[in-house]
């Protein structure tokens, strides 16, 4: 199934994609949302049932709403760095022996064709096209990585933006230049696990004003998702709704020659192989 999430940001309708026709949600959320309680309770399960029921109606002028993220407030976002090897050696770092893991501030996240803003004083916003992972079941001390991807409710274009002054010259901390508002478009749709066989096998790309930057494959991740699931559980207890932003590939502007960090006016693309594109106009922030 792909679930997508459109209108005004914080008043969005949750849908069921079909066909390439919205399906209308609303009477199987029951006044909720796509989100954490709605996951942890079988969610998925009853949208399937309503959808092989033929009991959902379209939703009227869908194509003209604005398309939001396709999870409602994440409860928390979890990032691995410098998971794909040639994205290591392109920044001069190491290839990790664990996973690097960061957090990012889960009020990020907008919608996939949203203004990204670049922050005040920054002079290195960069790009980074990620695969998305969306939890879909409590996961708490995982006893191996083959228990992991069975905690998964689906996978999402996922656009880490980060600002590299803040993230590497500012004391060290990563979470500051990954937490700017607007820093991680994602959708459009949660496309759910049973779509997915092999996160593993999955091309993603990126272009910067029509220019193409990143395209590489999840074949190359240095750590799997599954076996980054199972790491993570044994830190902190994964809760359905959250995300993990599972690395990006070689291409960034901070391992390009002249370094082309992105400024006003700049737009980007993303796309993931079968989990559909992303398309971001960057504005100067003001206070």
């Amino acid at each position: 199934m792909r679930i997508a999430r459109l209108g005004p940001r914080g008043a969005e309708t949750p849908t069921v994609v079909v066909d390439g026709t919205h399906l209308d949600l609303r009477p199987v959320l029951g006044g909720g949302d796509v989100d954490r309680v709605f996951l942890a309770g079988g969610g998925l399960a009853r949208i399937a049932e309503a959808v092989a029921a033929g009991t959902l109606e379209e939703l009227p002028g869908a194509a003209d709403l604005r398309t939001g993220a396709p999870v409602a407030r994440p409860g928390k976002v979890v990032c691995i760095g410098l998971n794909y090897r040639d994205h290591a050696e392109e920044t001069g770092a190491a290839i990790p022996e664990e996973p690097v893991v960061f957090m990012k501030d889960p009020s990020t996240v907008v919608g996939p064709h949203d203004t990204v803003l670049v922050p005040i004083g920054s002079t290195k916003t960069d790009w980074e096209v990620e695969l998305g992972v969306v939890i879909g079941a409590r996961a708490r001390y995982l006893a191996s990585p083959d228990d992991a991807l069975a905690h998964v409710a689906g996978y999402v274009v996922s656009h880490d933006v980060s600002e590299r002054e803040f993230q590497l010259e500012r004391g060290g901390q990563w979470d500051k230049g990954k937490s700017c508002e607007t820093f991680n478009p994602l959708g459009p749709v949660l496309v759910t696990a049973d779509e997915v066989p092999d996160p593993q096998a999955l091309r993603l790309s990126l272009a910067v004003n029509g220019t193409k930057r990143q395209d590489g494959t999840t074949a190359d991740m240095v750590f799997g998702v599954a076996h980054v699931i199972w790491y993570l559980s044994q830190f902190m207890v994964l809760e359905p709704g959250d995300v993990i932003n599972t690395g990006t590939p070689a291409g960034v502007a901070l391992g390009i020659e002249g370094q082309p960090f992105l400024r006003a006016g700049d737009v980007v693309e993303l796309e993931i192989e079968g989990l559909g594109t992303q398309r971001q106009a960057f504005e100067q922030a003001t206070r």
